[in-house]
């Protein structure tokens, strides 16, 4: 009896072993997990599962965030690797490692940072307090995916902003890390480089002026310049995206004709106009400037795809600043910073992937944008938005610097947000509806050309702005530029480049990895305030409740248990 007792137990001890290791084993296999966050963090999206679905090769991420860092940077360095498993659970081909590049000799990390350096990555100085003493720590956060004989450096930490806490900061990164991954794994695999047009003839933007723009997308798109009056038409299989940057002189109807049918076979369009021809240079010269019309010829087209922009300026309380001479020392004059309001610095509060947790938008004599009732479906989605302290100069406009002389009224910034620029998504008309004669039909067909009424479904977006794209040229004959977005006055960085990129990689694609942008981290803060005056309530209740809780339990276990075995 007690032979087959103790065989029992070992054959239920052995089924209990066998047990544990299979459910090891399946779980070291197969990666999953339950998302009950509110805002789904860790759910990847729809468009990043069917990228990594379709995955044929290896792709390999090497993550430089290894080591000993403070609790914020460990909460990154966690993030990133929850995320590669998340990957992972999707497809086989996904690898990663951790390592330190601060690891080694001397020697070894000086060469590991020189051959770093050479493939644009930048190291970040962390300052590092320990027992009273505080030191200076070089990091890398950043990972650097690989995939066949291609590799690129994705930064996984975002950069500081004077409108952000720390919190914020590493809040937003972590908010960024799918979509940052997905979308260089995704232009890593691309055959082809989609292809991205300037116009020019009309006194648009120089090369020059948008080179760290067109730098900057080179890497993964195409760019060349379009002379509009010296091609047939223009075919969207052959330009996936076309971009008007602050022209200066009318658009022929000829012209606007080949603009006008692009659209309607599915081309998308970046419209950066300038409604008034206002010029700080200008200004300096004579200390006033009396700004007019640009005489475009695109009023027309625009109303009927659904917005038009105002002949006036947009004065904001959140602006950015212009140097003054306040007097003189010496030979040398005085210069201090004044806000200049004709230049609004924008932050969105949308919910849009083309602008969710990008810094603010530093825009130059920019106007307000009104949106028009079209004849099909078209949505109208305010992208950018002046601050709520606001107002409106219509033209004619005297421009001078009398405006600095004295502290602003706010009571006269009162007309609210105005919106600077408008995505549109839908259906649209065409301009020419219903004006195209029989003999223009004819020559048409005999080119192989249709006439089309009106578009596929389609997007374009429009900035009353040409200058978000304008780059500050330091030496024209040297060919050398400022970055997109940089004020040299501040010495600060606004995300004109950022909004850019991520518009043109939207209207290519909007169903793309982008979409991953909109997702949202909610930053949960203790209120310090009540914390610190409630904790010696909080420390009760951690401490002594459960030391009570489990001295109650133990007596009543106790009497329990003397007057079961007392009967």
């Amino acid at each position: 009896m007690a032979r087959t007792q103790r065989t029992q137990a070992l054959l239920q001890f052995a089924l209990l072993c066998g047990i544990i290791l299979f459910v090891n084993i399946m779980a070291n296999t197969f990666y999953s997990n339950l998302d009950l966050t509110e805002e789904k963090r860790f759910t990847l999206t729809k468009p990043t599962r069917t990228l990594l679905g379709g995955l044929k090769d290896r792709v390999y991420i090497q993550v430089l965030l290894e080591g000993d860092f403070p609790a914020g940077f460990k909460r990154l360095q966690t993030a990133t690797r929850e995320m590669l498993d998340d990957f992972r659970s999707v497809t086989g081909y996904i690898d990663y490692s951790f390592e330190d590049p601060n690891q080694g000799s001397v020697e070894e990390i000086n060469d590991r940072r020189k051959a770093l350096a050479e493939q644009g990555i930048a190291p970040v100085n962390l300052r590092v307090a320990d027992q009273g003493q505080s030191s200076q720590k070089i990091i890398y956060p950043v990972a650097i995916i690989h995939y066949g004989n291609r590799r690129i450096p994705v930064k996984l930490l975002e950069n500081d902003s004077p409108n952000m806490n720390p919190e914020e900061t590493l809040n937003t990164s972590v908010s960024l890390l799918e979509y940052k991954l997905a979308n260089a794994i995704k232009k890593l695999q691309a055959n082809a480089k989609p292809v991205v047009f300037f116009t020019e003839g009309h006194g648009e933007l120089t090369e020059l002026q948008t080179a760290d723009f067109e730098r900057s997308l080179r890497q993964f798109y195409e760019t060349d310049r379009v002379l509009l009056d010296s091609v047939v038409q223009l075919k969207p299989d052959l330009c996936n995206l076309l971009i008007v940057a602050k022209p200066s002189t009318a658009f022929s109807e000829r012209d606007k004709f080949k603009l006008d049918q692009y659209i309607m076979q599915g081309g998308k369009v970046i419209w950066l106009i300038d409604r008034l021809n206002a010029d700080l240079d200008s200004m300096r010269h004579t200390g006033r400037f009396m700004p007019s019309d640009f005489p475009l010829n695109l009023e027309d087209m625009l109303f009927k795809y659904g917005v038009r922009i105002q002949p006036d300026l947009v004065l904001d309380l959140e602006c950015t600043k212009i140097p003054q001479v306040v007097g003189q020392m010496g030979n040398a004059p005085q210069l201090a910073l004044f806000d200049w309001y004709y230049f609004p610095a924008v932050q969105s509060s949308a919910n849009h992937p083309m602008v969710k947790n990008i810094d603010q938008v530093e825009l130059k004599f920019c106007s307000s944008i009104d949106t028009i009732r079209t004849k099909t479906q078209v949505k109208k989605i305010p992208i950018l938005k002046s601050s709520r302290y606001s107002r409106l100069q219509f033209s004619p406009i005297d421009l001078n610097f009398n405006i600095l002389q004295a502290e602003p009224d706010p009571a006269k910034f009162n007309k609210g947000a105005q919106t600077v620029a408008v995505l549109l998504e839908g259906v649209f008309p065409s301009n020419y509806e219903n004006r195209v004669s029989e003999e223009m039909m004819a020559g048409m067909r005999q080119m192989g050309m249709e006439f089309k009424p009106q578009s596929v479904e389609n997007r374009m977006l429009v900035i009353s702005d040409g200058d978000v794209v304008a780059n500050i040229v330091r030496d024209s004959a040297a060919r050398q530029w400022y970055p997109l977005g940089f004020n040299r006055f501040e010495n600060e960085t606004y995300a004109n480049k950022e909004l850019m990129i991520n518009a043109v990689e939207y209207l290519i694609e909007a169903n793309g990895v982008i979409e991953a942008r909109a997702k949202e981290v909610k930053l949960r803060l203790l209120d310090s305030v009540r914390a610190r005056d409630e904790k010696n309530t909080w420390r009760l209740v951690n401490i002594v409740l459960p030391l009570a809780f489990l001295g109650m339990f133990g007596w009543f276990f106790n009497w329990r248990r003397k007057r079961k075995y007392a009967r």
